[in-house]
């Protein structure tokens, strides 16, 4: 339920704070003294779209905070969400400066706008003063009716969610099938070209790393005869030859220095490196020998790795790629062929987009149950409701007409009426006047509204075009509906006006520095009778229409 509500500098607003009770509100005042100001500055609060234009002129920007009482959903909502308060409630606030630029807060949280609209969806219900008009597009007509299966149902939120999924599936598969259909012969030349490639490859059968390998050991095999006669030369030199090899020279020198260090301890240091030396060239001697009996000349196999390295660097050309990524190259276009040749698999495919339509079909038609299920009850309700709203006779009805699948379904909306007894249903927009249609309007908003959980209902001049006897209907059935919700209703009829638990005025006013701007009053009794007077009877009121007006307020 909606508690206060607080506006500064909005549009010809200056600074308001009203605060709000339960049951049967109603707002009125002169044409152009800004009730329906109010609907949009709380419209912005609840994540409605605004711009630099809602700022009142001179102003740096409008504020609006909404404070509400939350149900147990939109409690939960706030947990969930991170916005909760130990005090409860939800106060939220949207800012915008004169540059167009927003902010927007729930419980002091800076938050998105989309989360405003997110809550503000579990508070309030709108049915703004144009509502009659979007009845007339098919859009708007299932819309409605979806909305009423899901209040009825819960489970008819995730059934529109699957027939949409199921239905993206199965026209995707569709679509691949037809292209594949249409594209056979070019389909078939690129998997013919890709078996030839993946075929060259499989032959070939380059290994990961492989191209690296037989590169060192091609260096090594056309080089092992200069290799050779450098090991054997460097090994005489150090250990086998005839006369005084290296190590043994350094032996030697170790030997003496080593004696003469006993002497002088200061050449131990020296005696130690030589040494260190020897002990080196002696560990070389081995890795020497170890290499030149590996070593050997093999003409056979420098000849066979000469012919693979030229396969491998053949097939990297042919391919464009380097040798070392030809393993890669052929995992790609074997997954290529793979998935071509699935794809290419028509039987398959028509089988796997027969199950999908299947799929989309039985739940298409498990929605349209639940569709026609809700449309009879609210052809029902409308229908009764039409009948207080001095259209005895009339009948209202839905049609479900079957169309192509789709996303939505397999069935279009459509909006019947009867203006009276004895004739048949007929389209909406075709039979209904301007008074009818407003008046089948507002029977729709309160028993779609009626059946919602929403705590705050908002009628933004939908009793337009009513007048007469049915506008004191109006007023009933919208007093009847605050016994259970909070509703608030901008109006311009006495008769709606006058079965308000709570009235505010909202009227045009000068403030100091000149400038318009709009009040809103909180009526007492007498001030009531003024102002209900004031409707019935316009800008001169007599002792005719204050007797008028505090029997209206009787009622």
């Amino acid at each position: 339920m909606l508690r206060t509500l607080s506006i500064r500098d909005f549009v010809i607003v200056d600074t308001i704070e009203l605060e709000f009770s339960a049951g049967f509100t109603v707002f009125t005042g002169e044409t152009g003294a800004g009730k329906s100001i109010l609907i949009d500055a709380l419209t912005l609060a609840l994540g409605g779209r605004g711009d630099a234009s809602v700022v009142r002129e001179g102003a740096a920007k409008a504020d609006i905070t909404a404070d509400f009482a939350v149900t147990e959903q939109a409690a939960a909502w706030l947990a969930a969400n991170e916005f909760a308060t130990d005090e409860g409630g939800a106060l939220l606030r949207r800012v915008i400066d004169n540059a167009g630029r927003s902010k927007a807060y729930i419980n002091g949280v800076a938050a998105t706008a989309a989360q405003l609209r997110e809550l503000g969806d579990l508070l309030v219900d709108i049915h703004g003063q144009h509502a009659h008009q979007s009845l007339l597009k098919t859009d708007a007509q299932r819309e409605l009716l979806d909305n009423q299966a899901i209040i009825k149902d819960g489970a008819a939120a995730e059934s529109l969610k699957a027939v949409a999924a199921a239905h993206k599936a199965w026209r995707a598969l569709a679509r691949q099938l037809e292209e594949y259909e249409t594209n056979a012969a070019n389909l078939a030349y690129e998997r013919e070209r890709l078996e030839w490639q993946v075929g060259e490859l499989d032959k070939l059968a380059a290994k990961p790393g492989e191209w690296q390998d037989i590169s060192n050991e091609h260096s090594r095999l056309s080089h092992a005869a200069s290799l050779l006669e450098g090991a054997q030369e460097a090994l005489a030199a150090i250990s086998e030859a005839e006369d005084h090899p290296i190590v043994s020279q350094l032996g030697s020198l170790s030997q003496k220095l080593g004696k003469l260090a006993a002497i002088d301890t200061e050449l131990q240091p020296t005696v130690d490196l030589i040494e260190s030396a020897r002990i080196q060239l002696q560990e070389s001697v081995y890795a020497l020998n170890t290499y030149l009996d590996r070593v050997e000349l093999d003409p056979d196999r420098l000849r066979q790795v000469d012919a693979r390295m030229e396969a491998l660097h053949s097939a990297a050309r042919k391919f464009r790629v380097a040798p070392d990524d030809l393993p890669d190259e052929h995992a790609q276009l074997s997954a290529k062929l793979r998935q071509l040749a699935d794809a290419s698999d028509l039987d398959s495919l028509r089988q796997q987009e027969e199950q999908l339509k299947a799929a989309y079909m039985a739940l298409a038609r498990r929605l349209s149950a639940t569709r026609a299920a809700a449309a009879r009850g609210l052809a029902t309700a409308v229908t009764q409701a039409m009948q207080e709203l001095n259209m005895t006779g009339g009948a209202f009805d839905i049609a479900l007409n079957p169309c192509e699948p789709g996303a939505r379904g397999l069935e279009q909306v459509e909006f019947l009426v009867a203006g009276h007894a004895g004739v048949a249903p007929r389209p909406l927009a075709k039979v209904a006047s301007g008074g009818e249609l407003a008046r089948i309007a507002l029977a729709i908003s309160v028993i779609t509204s009626n059946a919602t959980a929403t705590p705050t209902l908002i009628f933004d001049e939908v009793d337009s075009g009513i007048g007469g006897g049915v506008a004191e209907v109006v007023g009933r059935l919208l007093k009847r509906l605050g016994q259970a919700r909070q509703v608030l209703c901008v109006t311009h009829l006495p008769q709606v006006a006058s079965q308000a638990n709570q009235h505010f005025q909202v009227a045009k006013g000068t403030l100091d520095n000149g400038k318009t701007a709009s009040r809103i009053d909180v009526l007492d009794s007498k001030a009531r009778v003024e102002e209900v007077a004031r409707m019935l009877g316009g800008l001169e009121i007599t002792a005719t229409t204050r007797k008028h007006a505090r029997e209206l307020l009787a009622l």
